[in-house]
């Protein structure tokens, strides 16, 4: 990871990377990527910013990284607790910068599908829906998502459902970067061994990449706080991404 990404580094550092000083930053349920690039960028960066977690914790000092984003352990020594509400007040109030949301698929405007795939009255899979992220992605400032594969089936022309309207402004994969441009989803970078060529052929909806460059290689303090974090690396393990 020194000199080169791996998928799992270069998703949770690029989720990361969104992240801005001094803003409200929220990760939600089954989102490990976003919560480890929350806890990342607290150690990472040089500047602050208030991490609020579906745990219930502002700015907590957990005394050990849990693989649920839900466990409890990830209110302790927190500054304040947070129930359900209290995200969806801040979404509603404008005051919630950053949401990170998880997509079962994505169009080129970046909604949201996490209801079914197929058709809805008779579904191929029936997916948990939209949960707060209904009405999160529509109202946080900024949204940003995350896909451990890249493919057609995932980032799609049309969504076979649209649970959640808005649209992501940042999406991370093993291969891509993407941005809202336009009010569409445009290619930012690249995984250096990846290519504009292979995110086109893996992706369902037409999009701009003619800024797109490869991506920014870690710096030292990324690399060290993700090490920090996963030591043993039984989170990369899990995830099990791969590029292809």
């Amino acid at each position: 990871m020194e000199n080169n990404w791996s998928p799992f580094s270069y998703i949770v550092t690029n989720l990361a990377r969104f992240i801005r000083p001094n803003e409200i930053t929220f990760s939600g349920v089954n989102s490990t990527m976003p919560m480890l690039a929350c806890l990342m960028a607290k150690k990472a960066y040089e500047w602050d910013f208030i991490y609020i977690n579906v745990a219930g914790g502002v700015d907590p000092q957990p005394s050990a990284i849990p693989l649920s984003s839900s466990d409890p352990v990830l209110a302790q020594q927190s500054a304040s607790i947070f129930a359900n509400e209290d995200f969806y007040d801040l979404c509603s109030r404008g005051r919630m910068d950053l949401t990170f949301l998880g997509a079962a698929q994505i169009d080129g405007d970046g909604n949201a599908n996490n209801s079914v795939i197929g058709d809805w009255h008779s579904p191929k899979v029936r997916l948990p829906g939209g949960g707060g992220g209904a009405v999160m992605l529509p109202t946080a400032k900024r949204a940003c998502t995350w896909r451990t594969e890249h493919s057609t089936r995932t980032f799609v022309e049309k969504l076979d459902f649209r649970t959640s309207w808005g649209g992501f402004h940042g999406v991370v994969t093993p291969i891509a970067v993407f941005i809202k441009k336009d009010n569409k989803l445009a290619l930012q970078s690249y995984h250096p061994e990846s290519s504009v060529e292979e995110v086109v052929e893996r992706t369902g909806f037409t999009f701009d990449y003619q800024d797109a460059k490869p991506t920014d290689p870690p710096t030292d303090a990324e690399i060290a706080a993700l090490r920090s974090l996963d030591p043993d690396g039984q989170f990369e393990k899990d995830a099990g991404v791969t590029l292809r």
